[in-house]
């Protein structure tokens, strides 16, 4: 019986480790992305710390409105360790949404993170679609100072339910989360997916992949 929890206890604790593998903790106070070298590694190179200054941690601008004239109605203002070099391997980011009356911020997914939004102005309807095979909607409309969350992986969405413009912050838990909308990797992607094959996967005649991929 004692070799049996051992096992479990071993086995429990490697996947808590590969849990939280998506980023490593950081190994000093800080490592300021240094954007002038050619070395690539995952992630970004440290700044020589003796050249580190107050502006390396700052970022101004999340109080400006993002311009929403394009066809989803929606702009993303991100705060990642390009824009904001301090936040290299701390494992977090943030984004600023705005929506036009109506507008979205299409389905997609961050590879990387988990998202926590919090609604600053106007009415959302929020959602996700939990993984194979329930594929359950999960949605919700929010309000100002409605808080919601994007589990990692999973396709969500939010939508603007009123005539006027919303706003919306959200934080990420990877200084790189990535986004992938769902809509322009299917019927976006260069070189294009076969039509053949989107044909087969959505059950709808070629033709109407052929339409769908000439918008993209």
């Amino acid at each position: 019986m004692s070799n049996k929890v051992i096992i479990l206890s071993f086995v429990a604790l490697t996947f808590a480790c590969l849990a939280f593998a998506y980023e490593p903790k950081p190994l000093q106070d800080f490592c300021v992305a240094d954007p002038n070298t050619s070395v690539k590694v995952n992630g970004l190179v440290c700044k020589d710390p003796m050249k580190v200054q107050a502006d390396d941690f700052f970022f101004s601008g999340l109080h400006l409105m993002g311009n929403t004239s394009n066809p989803v109605g929606s702009r993303v203002t991100t705060v990642f360790a390009t824009q904001l070099p301090g936040l290299n391997t701390l494992g977090i980011s943030m984004v600023r949404i705005d929506y036009a009356p109506w507008g979205q911020n299409p389905p997609h997914t961050h590879p990387r993170a988990t998202e926590i939004l919090t609604v600053l102005e106007g009415t959302l309807e929020v959602g996700f679609v939990t993984s194979n095979p329930d594929n359950r909607f999960i949605t919700k409309v929010l309000k100002r100072g409605d808080v919601f969350v994007f589990p990692v992986g999973l396709v969500h969405f939010q939508r603007n339910l009123g005539n006027g413009y919303a706003v919306a912050i959200a934080a990420l838990s990877s200084q790189n989360p990535g986004a992938i909308t769902i809509a322009n990797a299917v019927f976006g992607a260069n070189p294009p997916i076969p039509g053949d094959i989107l044909a087969k996967a959505f059950q709808v005649d070629k033709s109407v992949v052929d339409q769908l991929q000439s918008k993209f």
